[in-house]
């Protein structure tokens, strides 16, 4: 017997919920959500374009700002399950702890460009915030697409750095796939 009860997770399982559910599951929800959004201002747009000839003039706008957050967002669930684009051919053929150099490489190069994302996107916010620059068309001010993409690149990094400190694993999309690494 473990002494805990049928059912009761460790703090390791707890924890790994926890993450899978803020780096995964919330940004499929918030993807989702944008999705649905944005089909929501295609299709008033068409409605007014066609039967009251005025088009809505911020949704193109609106919707290319909606594809940037789309694009963040989903980026965190992507690198959180390890189903990021990587150059795998090494890493296919590799055993053991080269396997492991490879794969730490491949993290750190990942943070690190991520990093340096963050960093510019500081900036970006910061001059953004200081001068006040709205968008054309909508008047949206652009410090809030910025720091969408910051908090999206941020997130990047702490998404990796919870998949491989915690071991978390997603499931393989195929049984052919067979280069997976989660």
């Amino acid at each position: 017997m473990t002494g805990r009860e049928p059912g009761a997770q460790s703090g390791g399982e707890r924890c790994r919920r926890v993450l899978s559910t803020a780096l995964d599951s919330a940004p499929r929800a918030i993807a989702g959500a944008l999705i649905l959004a944005g089909v929501a201002i295609i299709f008033a747009n068409v409605v007014s374009r066609y039967l009251f000839s005025a088009a809505i003039f911020w949704a193109e706008e609106i919707l290319i700002f909606m594809v940037v957050g789309l694009v963040a967002v989903s980026a965190v669930a992507v690198s959180f399950n390890g189903a990021h684009l990587s150059m795998d051919l090494l890493l296919a053929r590799a055993r053991g702890r080269l396997r492991r150099l490879i794969d730490g490489a491949i993290v750190l190069v990942f943070v690190a460009c991520c990093g340096f994302v963050v960093a510019q996107s500081v900036e970006m916010v910061a001059a953004f915030h200081r001068t006040g620059t709205v968008s054309i068309a909508a008047g949206v001010p652009l410090v809030v697409p910025h720091t969408v993409l910051l908090i999206g690149f941020a997130l990047m990094i702490v998404a990796v750095l919870a998949r491989v400190l915690t071991g978390f694993r997603a499931p393989p999309q195929n049984e052919e796939d067979e280069t997976w690494r989660g």
